[in-house]
């Protein structure tokens, strides 16, 4: 019965792509399957452009667009609910499930994947590309705009380089050749993970982070709706005792794990916590 249906749908499937490719006009039924390119797309997209986005777009942890994404079609990036979608074009990530983004391409359907983003250069780079995929390279001329300005803004404050340390479950940090690194750098603080020569995600033995004396700690504490073995570092009596003794920035997941404007919001949480603690030296 499934294969049948499969049958079905995979000759079908070769007449409704080719149709959509042969238009010369802008995609006008988008599909978006991983969380990075669900919110540049609600960003640059024109009304009624975006159809679908993947179901942690609405995940508040996950998402800083998470109330802008109960306006679209959810989906799970699963070939056959995407299929059943006829999108002109689907964007994808480039971890998206592979099985998926290659089922698709098969069938004819236009996948355009993206880089995760590493800096802020790789933000602009994105959201220009999205704007050209989109047709709407106005709208992403107005969100560049609006960064570099926010960006000149917040190099503007003046903040002490102060030692920061971002602290996350399972005791991973963020070293060079982040974007969280860089929001570290932008908000003029000093990330302790490149200080130890640390670069990507990597683990930060707790011994290590108490020993390189930290000004600020800097993670996402969010309340947790069950406990959770990843975040037993956070349990630790030494890292509590740090933890009462340095200043906290509350890094919400939410604005660093995809890069967009919103990301800036991040570098703003740390300076003003940097301003708090200059204030209310240790």
């Amino acid at each position: 019965m499934v294969a049948t249906r499969w049958h079905t749908m995979i000759v079908a499937g070769l007449l409704w792509p080719a149709a959509a490719l042969c238009a010369d006009a802008p995609p006008r039924r988008v599909v978006s399957m991983n969380v990075c390119t669900d919110q540049l797309a609600m960003l640059v997209a024109r009304p009624g452009q975006l159809h679908s986005v993947s179901y942690l777009a609405g995940d508040g942890a996950t998402s800083a667009l998470a109330h802008e994404a109960r306006g679209y079609v959810v989906n799970h990036g699963l070939a056959e609910e995407i299929f059943l979608m006829k999108p002109d074009l689907v964007l994808a990530g480039t971890y998206t499930t592979r099985t998926t983004v290659s089922l698709l391409r098969r069938l004819g359907f236009r996948v355009e994947e993206f880089q995760p983003e590493q800096s802020f250069d790789d933000v602009r780079a994105n959201i220009r590309r999205m704007g050209a995929l989109l047709e709407n390279p106005e709208r992403a001329d107005d969100l560049l705009a609006g960064m570099d300005a926010e960006i000149a803004a917040i190099e503007m404050q003046d903040v002490a380089p102060l030692k920061t340390a971002l602290y996350f479950a399972n005791s991973y940090t963020s070293g060079a050749g982040t974007l969280v690194s860089e929001v570290v750098a932008l908000a003029g603080l000093t990330n302790i993970a490149g200080s130890l020569g640390m670069a990507g995600t990597a683990r930060l033995p707790l011994e290590l982070l108490i020993l390189s004396d930290p000004d600020l700690l800097a993670g996402d504490r969010s309340p947790r709706k069950t406990p959770a073995l990843a975040e037993q570092n956070f349990a630790h009596p030494a890292y509590e005792a740090l933890a009462e003794a340095r200043a906290q920035a509350p890094l919400e997941s939410r604005l660093t794990v995809c890069g967009g404007p919103f990301t800036l919001e991040a570098a703003r949480v740390l300076q003003r916590a940097a301003l708090m603690l200059e204030g209310n030296p240790r």
